[in-house]
């Protein structure tokens, strides 16, 4: 297993300051967002200097009752290809519905759901990983995530899941702490179970982010410091095993860099902590003063709340740390996780005997089960049986906020050109209204809405708006087609019906 060290999600906004960054051993970057032929600048010259970067996906969805999308495979292929990866990342989720499973129409997410914890469900991602490792030319890992809601009727905790999924695979892990903690907080799931389930020999690599709590729900943001408990289960984790590379993460509104620079010695201290000493009473005294002080504010008052039951013991990161890499191989867990490794050791997957492919009635019914949420979620269908109705409503605006979120960034001439409205406007857009065609089909669609009812009111920006729709719809359509109506009602609207 490949030894990453610390490293950090690369993302356009903070490129210039991850370029500076001292210690930075390696990246991780969304693979939907990277074309093979066209590598960012910053990232080519990243790699000129030896930094591995490692492509993380985001849409294949492997929890999903369909089989992966070939095209989808391929195209994550070549992003490792390019890139000279030494592993892909996915995630235990699914991401669409509806389709040929349910003969219903197709509807995505827009982000990450959670796939329920059954038998039915683990012998179709178990399938799914398989076709993608057998698609992949580096190994595949894949991550636990976050979720505000729970599935009625699981049959298994996150742990065994997991545990069940790498002995039937072989896949890698790549094991979210702040989603361990976002679980703790959301589904009453303890982290520390978690953990004393896992194989953690196949931990591939760790990540950390940032949060917050409103109206008891914590919601993974990736737009906030990281917190104490988030740091808590990291410390937790890495008493039981040194895991091979350890990432934070931050999506949306980046710090200073100097405050980077303090997460990631926060990470490094709990990381060299556990290498070197594991868990102890003594190690609680030095938790708050290695902790940077960007990182105190909200952190404080939730573990006033909400105190770690085992606490760690971060030390100043630098040399220990460094000593402590070289020394140690990827496959030599300590403390807990060394007992763990002799009774359950890695599993490759040619090790590994094929299950029997999945019965047809078996991607039905998860078809049928996540289509019946996702059209709860994102369409006008009434909530499933069995879900916690207020967490669907969280849940379903937390959909649209991203939503809105990323088509801020894929065209993001629109909430220039409708200001403070645009959320307001996207809002009442998407309600009822699944994601049919991806996010570029999607902010059309939201503008063909907008222009269609005569909107927005100010004439200006109605115009602005009408002239970026036009150069993006393409050739003309015919008079028949339902953009030439619309073209029409909108040159009407313009003119004030003349």
């Amino acid at each position: 297993m490949v030894r990453l060290g610390t490293g950090i999600g690369w993302r356009p906004e903070i490129a210039d300051d991850i370029a500076r960054l001292p210690g930075i051993d390696w990246v991780e970057v969304v693979a939907e967002n990277i074309c093979p032929d066209h590598v960012p600048d910053a990232l080519r010259r990243l790699r000129e200097r030896g930094t591995t970067v490692v492509p993380h996906g985001v849409s294949l969805g492997l929890g999903g009752a369909e089989r992966p999308d070939p095209g989808r495979l391929r195209a994550l292929a070549e992003r490792a290809e390019a890139l000279g990866s030494p592993l892909v990342t996915e995630h235990i989720a699914f991401v669409r519905a509806g389709g040929p499973l349910t003969a219903s129409p197709a509807m995505e997410a827009g982000h990450l759901l959670p796939v329920p914890r059954t038998r039915d469900a683990l012998d179709v991602l178990c399938e799914n990983v398989r076709i993608a490792q057998d698609a992949l030319p580096v190994p595949l890992a894949v991550e636990n995530i976050a979720a505000l809601i729970s599935w009625p009727g699981e049959e298994m905790t996150e742990g065994q899941f997991l545990a069940e999924l790498v002995e039937r695979t072989g896949v890698r892990l790549l094991i979210d702490v702040a989603n361990l903690h976002t679980n703790h907080v959301n589904r009453g799931e303890d982290p520390a179970k978690a953990l004393d389930e896992l194989p953690t020999s196949a931990i591939a690599y760790v990540h950390v982010a940032g949060g917050v709590e409103r109206d008891g729900v914590w919601h993974d943001s990736h737009a906030h410091p990281v917190t104490q408990p988030v740091l808590d289960v990291l410390a937790e984790l890495c008493a039981r095993t040194t895991p091979p590379g350890v990432l934070l993460e931050r999506d949306e509104d980046f710090p200073a860099s100097e405050e980077l620079a303090g997460e990631l010695d926060a990470i490094r201290a709990v990381t060299a902590a556990g290498a070197g000493a594991g868990t102890g009473t003594a190690e609680a005294s030095v938790r708050a003063s290695a902790m940077p002080d960007a990182l105190v504010g909200a952190a404080t008052a939730e573990a006033s709340v909400r105190p770690s039951t085992t606490p760690d013991a971060p030390m100043g990161a630098g040399a220990a740390e460094a000593s402590v890499r070289a020394s140690t191989t990827p496959d030599a867990p300590v403390g807990a996780g060394a007992a763990e490794a002799s009774v359950r050791p890695s599993v490759t997957p040619d090790a590994l005997a094929p299950d029997a492919p999945v019965p047809d009635a078996v991607r039905e019914r998860l078809a049928l089960a996540q289509a019946t949420l996702l059209s709860a979620l994102v369409g006008d269908t009434p909530p499933p049986e069995g879900f916690d109705r207020r967490r669907l409503r969280v849940q379903s605006a937390a959909l649209t906020a991203k939503r809105a979120s990323v088509i801020a960034k894929v065209a993001p001439e629109l909430p220039e050109i409708l200001g403070t409205g645009y959320r307001p406007a996207f809002a009442r857009y998407a309600d009822g209204r699944p994601m049919t065609g991806g996010y570029r089909r999607d902010a059309m669609s939201f503008a063909e809405h907008l222009l269609a009812d005569g909107r927005p009111d100010d004439a200006a920006a109605r115009r602005r708006l009408t002239r970026w729709w036009q150069e993006r719809s393409g050739p003309a359509p015919l008079p028949s087609h339902p953009a030439a109506r619309l073209a029409r009602r909108v040159r009407l609207a313009l003119s004030g019906g003349r």
